[in-house]
């Protein structure tokens, strides 16, 4: 009995032993297979990941705005090697100021965020859809080539040609026959008039005789990027005739700011005053510091520091935010990229000031899709964004994460609490006021109501112009649609107050048309 007794807790022992190392052996074989399907899982997140790109939880410092910039940038405008000219009911290309933009967006961030190697190949796909231009006109008959398109694009091919190495000859020669499109064409397309030192937008002058700043300036910015590629010393004069010639021609009388367009009938040419673009400024403060290092005079340095102030003090709202007025038709990158390298290259306080401030106000514009507002101290914008208005927040992004990557915006919310007012005010109705009292006021109404140009209005705050006379250039649509529940005009202070926004007749030109206004609602901000 005993010794039954033993051999049955004998054999108890080793039943009980072998389900322990069974249920042991089981244990063992399913964290081999849960840690497998983890890494596969991981795997195949990362690679997903890698092939495209999604949006993560809402930044919170400079560094995670600028990675998100790129990121929002490229999920909503990048399309097949282009870009799409608004993020619904657009069409996409790789030519021109709107698309040249984002792509000058791209190599600033590549720039800034120490050769970024994540966007080469976003950058060398541009390259190889960019335009390839032929011969020149030679006259101005059967010529259909706007003079500012070549050199915008000339601009991005060499961008794309130095983040990609320098070496690609094919980009390099894209780039020179874009410049030569413009720079080789016969005398009487575009450099002739009453001031042949600067040129024409349109062959022969155009219907509306006009000169713009978008070609120089661009012209300038175009010659000193081949000089510096090829060593070609030719670029070079070029760029310093051309410069002297932008001086005479559009520096305002009175303040250290470009206008954008110059009349030439032939006889005299006559600046249209008050018309500060924010590229071909941003483009004569880069022109002005590159002049300076390849010559060694310092006059243009001096130049290119006086233009950036001028901005800082004479465009900005009363927070000293950047008021972009110019709506459809400019881009602010080459602002942003002018006023980094004053920041960044030749320490100016003010611009790094400058450009904190916008980019702190901005984070309040930013949509819920990751597409930025026009005005960069304005609400989000209800309507569809387009490349115009968006380039300029994500350079400012990408920036302000280059000078400052840990700092954060003061708010996110300056227009959560804004009170909406429905509005009448049209053409009909001007002059028209809009008293209230609060921080800031934004405009609504429709970008492109009668599209896609003629129609503007004049602006006063508190019974003063706005220096940038534009005002709201409500018509002006590049994107060639109607954009419903766009903001046309927002301005803010430190301080609720007692204010008056005035709405005038646009005065008629060649360019803008006369007069036209429709705004529908306005926003306040207590």
């Amino acid at each position: 009995m005993i010794r039954s007794l033993s051999q049955l807790s004998i054999s108890t022992v080793l039943q009980k032993g072998c389900i322990a190392i069974v249920r042991h052996q089981r244990l063992v074989l399913s964290l081999l297979l849960t840690t497998i399907f983890i890494l596969g899982t991981s795997t195949i997140i990362t690679v997903a990941l890698r092939a495209h790109p999604i949006k993560t939880q809402a930044p919170s410092t400079y560094a995670d705005y600028g990675r998100q910039a790129i990121i929002n940038m490229l999920n909503d405008f990048s399309t097949n090697g282009k870009w799409k000219a608004c993020m619904s009911g657009c069409g996409a290309s790789n030519q021109d100021w709107g698309a040249d933009s984002l792509t000058y967006t791209l190599y600033l961030r590549w720039k800034i965020n120490h050769h970024d190697s994540s966007i080469v190949s976003d950058l060398a796909t541009l390259s190889q859809t960019a335009p390839s231009y032929g011969s020149p006109c030679q006259g101005p008959h059967g010529c259909g080539q706007w003079s500012d398109v070549p050199v915008w694009d000339s601009i991005a091919l060499g961008r794309e040609y130095e983040a990609t190495g320098l070496q690609d000859s094919t980009i390099l020669s894209k780039e020179e026959a874009a410049f030569t499109t413009v720079d080789g064409a016969g005398s009487s397309v575009y450099a002739f008039g009453a001031c042949p030192g600067i040129h024409y937008q349109q062959p022969g002058g155009g219907r509306n005789q006009l000169k713009t700043l978008e070609t120089d300036s661009n012209y300038i910015k175009a010659a000193l990027l081949l000089y510096r590629y090829t060593q070609n010393v030719s670029y070079l004069n070029k760029a310093r005739a051309e410069y002297a010639a932008v001086r005479q021609y559009f520096l305002d009388p009175h303040l250290a700011l470009y206008s954008v367009y110059v009349f030439d009938n032939g006889t005299i040419c006559s600046q249209k005053t008050g018309r500060f673009f924010a590229s071909v400024n941003g483009n004569m403060i880069y022109n002005g510091l590159t002049l300076a290092g390849d010559t060694g005079d310092k006059s243009y340095l001096n130049d290119a520091i006086a233009t950036g102030q001028a901005v800082a003090h004479h465009l900005s709202d009363a927070n000293g935010v950047f008021a972009d007025l110019q709506a459809e038709n400019d881009i602010v990158e080459p602002l942003i990229e002018g006023m980094y390298d004053l920041a960044v290259e030749q320490h100016q306080a003010f611009a790094t000031s400058w450009l904190l401030a916008a980019a702190s106000a901005s984070a309040s514009s930013l949509k819920s899709n990751g597409a930025y507002s026009r005005f960069f101290d304005g609400p989000p914008q209800v309507g569809t964004s387009s490349a115009w208005q968006s380039n300029g927040g994500y350079a400012l992004a990408i920036a302000a994460a280059g000078i400052d990557p840990t700092g954060t915006p003061a708010t996110t919310t300056d227009w959560n609490n804004a009170r909406s007012y429905p509005s009448a005010i049209n053409t009909a109705s001007l002059p028209a006021s809009i008293p209230f009292t609060g921080t800031g006021i934004a405009l609504i109404g429709t970008l492109g109501e009668i599209c896609c140009e003629a129609g503007h209005a004049r602006v006063y705050i508190d019974g003063t112009e706005t220096t940038d006379t534009t005002g709201i250039w409500q018509n002006k649509s590049s994107p060639g649609i109607r954009i419903p529940n766009t903001v046309l005009f927002a301005w803010r202070w430190p301080r609720s107050g007692r204010h008056t926004i005035q709405i005038q007749p646009g005065i008629f030109n060649a360019k803008e048309g006369g007069s036209f206004i429709d705004i529908t609602s306005y926003l306040v901000t207590p």
